[in-house]
């Protein structure tokens, strides 16, 4: 039996959603809800899928049945395709299963020709409402089909009207809209090289075409990267018989929401223009009216449509976004969708329903998307200031928020300008750990190079800084630091604003507001942690974070980078001096002036998390990192070591690595040099058992990370050195005090011998950032350079840095799992790598049975309704 391909609306409902796309199944259940819809048909998305396999064709059999449907729809409406008395003309929308606004193509009043419009003209008596449709046919049909552009279009209309001395498109007349569709069929013929299509079935299947093609247009496939779209899906095509809000004053077209958007309040909110069609109110072609001046213009349609409002927030038990079209006061419904909202307004409109008896707690929970609680945590641009602005540029949203400033260049200067009190923005090729500290003081940071898990990103995220990074159209010159955006060159202390949102640079300054977490905040995460069975913890190196991370609702530190705290000014130079030891007694020595600043930033950690457990990780970086790159850091430290500046450099040439991800770093240093996590383990134990005496009604444990281990034997040598000098430490201080001491697991070799490294270790924590690049094979500050090319070339969906990849590293995930669980019952698991505060890795980890997930401060809130969301879904 051949496959279905087409559907009426009224044999579809919105349970169809995967076949029918959500702009289907919506008009399908419309329909049968018996609301006023335009009749018609929808193409599915498995023909769509089909297209593409075809190589970009529509089918003998899919054609057939699209043949066999216009038969269908001209009996349902009683006009026909092209014909003198009673002409059919129809829209032509895609429609895939995830909402997409804006991203991809619609084509209206397809179906007119020459004849046609004269037949429409005369049966009318409305010649100009006829020449009008024809003109906007011949203009998006050329655009969205032929690909022609729509700019060749505007300015013919442009000249028009500096001809007549009008300014509106409504004050042409049916003359000149004809003179306008002739002088657009004569531009389509110049720029195609053949006559605009006059056959209505040829421009359906053109437009069909067209819209499958959209699926794969750069915005979209943008759009499904940012929102977790597969590209599998495809789109549904929906053709609908045209209603029209373009015949006249006692016509119009618009579109509302059932509650406000942007804040969630109840009531109507909408936009409504008479005598225009849909693309009118969304292009903002003319100033619409508020949807409630359609009462006085319609008060029966009006009615009507506060009626259909209630029935359908009632059918859908959630904000709907609707479109519509009034032909001669006769109300007709086009679509209608959950409404996208603000996350502000998710929140509200989801407890609302809870209090309105429409929703349960564990449906509200289900309703929000996690990843627009980040925009609530930082600060944002007001809103009008913002609508005044133009972006010069446009790099990624790396980290949410937005930030206004004075440009610097060095992170330095930045530290040197906050504390003169100005607000500055670091502008970098790329950043580095060394830049830690001027990342802290600037408002945002925008670098050149680097995607969405740069290290720019990442440590900017765990702050909550804004971050925009990879705007590879600014063409940087550091060394006379100024660069040059759009043609307009910046020095050191002009003004710009980035907005980590979006992306989007900005000249001079644009004010920020401040953001404020709002009652329903609380409640939707008290329900999410009603729900959820994950624990969620946070990165944080420093107390300021980790407070913020405990005041998100974190339950612990899943990974505190102990490298951090030595590129403060006060630690830096003793660490270079003990890099820079011949013997293990000078090294020692260099050491023992690192200690007590260690020993109190774990106290402060401890105290900021009040009790709840904090993993620990030791030194990882390789040495390289640390080592002065300026001339009189190198003398300074030559003098204290009492070495000539030659030898210095001599040694810090040696220390260069071919590749360091892979190089003398995480464990192998402990191996090398056992003193460093000697001094690493007597402060956190000394921390532990101060912060424990200061509070008796807390159980401080820590938890020790050894990082980058591949072998078991690796464990046991450096857990050896630990043990040895933690019980000692506790020994001397006669105190009750219990540690466990763990490995990060982030080489896929670890994975493969899970069983033998758990009989050693108390936990696993995987560092899904190294784990991908080990298993990928390729670093994350390089995979900007080709990611692009992949995602065009279809090779990748997404950045496997910001995305868990389930299917090799999360395998490797599910087999260390397997593996070490029955060999050490009380082994437990988390994850601390960026992906900690990805929903959808979040969802997978709930899966794969993780005990916790650690992410950045901000990122908290997001996990937390992520892994509620997570079993929520598996309880379904």
């Amino acid at each position: 039996m051949a496959r279905k391909w087409v559907y009426k609306f009224s044999e579809g409902n919105a349970g169809m959603r995967e076949l029918l796309g959500g702009k289907g199944a919506n008009l399908a259940e419309m329909t049968n809800i018996g609301l006023p819809v335009p009749q018609g048909f929808t193409i599915t998305t498995e023909a769509c899928t089909q297209y593409y396999e075809d190589g970009r064709e529509i089918n003998p059999e899919i054609q057939g049945q699209i043949n066999e449907y216009i038969v269908k729809m001209e009996e349902m409406t009683g006009k026909k395709f092209g014909d003198k008395e009673n002409p059919l003309l129809v829209s032509v929308r895609s429609g895939a299963r995830a909402s997409m606004p804006g991203m991809m193509d619609t084509i209206l009043n397809l179906g007119l020709n020459e004849d046609v419009v004269n037949v429409l003209a005369e049966k009318s008596g409305n010649a100009r409402w006829a020449w009008d449709c024809y003109r906007r046919f011949i203009q998006m049909y050329s655009d969205v089909v032929m690909e022609v552009g729509k700019k060749y279009f505007e300015e013919l209309i442009d000249k028009m009207k500096e001809a007549r001395g009008v300014k509106q498109d409504v004050e042409l007349t049916a003359d000149d809209l004809k003179e306008l569709a002739n002088q657009f069929k004569a531009e389509y013929k110049e720029k195609i090289g053949s006559e605009f299509p006059s056959d209505p079935k040829e421009q359906l299947m053109g437009a069909i075409k067209a819209v499958f093609r959209s699926w794969d247009n750069p915005r979209a496939n943008v759009y499904r990267r940012d929102n977790d779209i597969p590209y599998s899906w495809g789109t549904a095509v929906n053709v609908q018989s045209m209603a029209f809000g373009n015949m006249g004053d006692d016509c119009g077209t618009g579109v509302a929401f059932t509650r406000d958007p942007a804040t969630g309040e109840r009531g109507l909110f909408g936009e409504f223009l008479t005598n225009a069609q849909g693309e009118d109110v969304v292009a903002g072609v003319r100033t619409p009216m508020h949807i409630k001046e359609m009462e006085q213009k319609f008060p029966e349609a009006f009615k009507q449509f506060v009626e259909v409002c209630k029935t359908l927030e009632n059918h859908y038990r959630d904000m709907q976004d609707m479109e519509f079209t009034v032909e001669h006061g006769k109300l007709y419904m086009l679509q209608t969708r959950n409404g996208k909202r603000t996350a502000q307004a998710a929140l509200k409109i989801a407890c609302d329903l809870v209090d309105e008896g429409m929703r349960t707690e564990e449906e509200a929970v289900a309703m929000i998307d996690p990843r627009n609680l980040d925009t609530l945590l930082h600060p944002q641009f007001d809103q009008k200031a913002l609508k005044a602005a133009t972006p010069m540029g446009k790099g990624l949203g790396a980290s949410p928020g937005a930030a206004f400033g004075k440009v610097v260049f060095t992170a330095e200067d930045a530290v040197e300008w906050a504390e003169r009190g100005e607000k500055v923005v670091l502008v970098r090729l790329e950043t580095s750990p060394e830049d830690i500290s001027g990342m802290k003081s600037a408002q945002g940071i925008l670098t050149v190079r680097g995607g969405m898990t740069s290290h720019a990103a990442v440590v900017a995220r765990g702050m909550g800084k804004c971050c925009v990074s990879g705007c590879g159209d600014i063409v940087m010159n550091e060394a006379e630091k100024k660069f040059t955006l759009a043609g307009k060159t910046f020095k050191e202390g002009d003004s710009i604003s980035i907005d980590g949102t979006t992306g989007n640079i900005y000249e001079g300054v644009i004010a920020t507001v401040d953001a404020t977490i709002a009652g329903e905040f609380g409640r939707i995460m008290a329900w999410a942690d009603k729900y959820r069975r994950l624990k969620v913890r946070t990165n944080a190196d420093t107390p300021t974070d980790a407070k913020k991370a405990r005041e998100l609702g974190a339950e612990g530190i899943g990974l505190c980078r102990t490298e951090h705290m030595f590129f403060e000014a006060d630690r830096i130079a003793a660490f270079r001096e003990m890099i820079c030891s011949d013997t293990v007694e000078e090294r020692e020595e260099a050491l023992a002036k690192i200690l007590p600043y260690q020993q109190k930033d774990f106290e402060e950690l401890y105290e900021a998390l009040e009790g709840c457990p904090v993993t620990i990780r030791f030194l990882d970086p390789p040495l390289h990192e640390f080592v002065p790159t300026t001339e009189p850091e190198i003398e300074k430290l030559a003098a204290a070591k009492h070495k000539s500046v030659q030898e210095i450099k001599d040694y810090i040439a040696s220390l260069h690595e071919f590749n360091p991800m892979m190089g003398h770093r995480g464990c192998r240093l402990a191996v090398t040099y056992p003193e460093i996590a000697a001094m690493q383990t007597k402060a956190v134990i000394r921390a532990a058992i101060e912060v424990q005496k200061r509070h008796s009604d807390w159980t401080v444990k820590p938890e020790i990370m050894i990082p980058l281990v591949c072998e078991l034997k690796e464990l046991k040598y450096v857990k050896k050195t630990v043990v040895e000098i933690a019980d000692a430490e506790i020994k001397a201080a006669g105190a009750a005090l219990e540690y466990e001491v763990g490995t990060m697991i982030e080489i896929p070799r670890a994975c493969l011998t899970a069983d033998e490294i758990a009989k050693d270790a108390d936990f696993f924590c995987f560092g899904t950032n190294d784990l991908t690049q080990m298993t990928f094979g390729f670093s994350r500050d390089d995979a900007g350079k080709f990611l692009n090319s992949y995602y065009d070339a279809k090779i990748f969906e997404n950045d496997p840095f910001a995305k868990l990849d389930q299917n090799g590293v999360g395998k490797l995930m599910e087999m260390a799992i397997t593996l070490g669980k029955p060999v050490n019952e009380k082994l437990h698991i988390g994850i601390c790598g960026e992906h900690g505060g990805d929903p959808s890795s979040v969802e997978f980890c709930h899966r794969i049975g993780l005990d916790y997930v650690s992410c950045s401060p901000f990122r908290v809130p997001v996990a937390r309704l992520a892994a509620a969301q997570a079993a929520i879904a598996e309880k379904k």
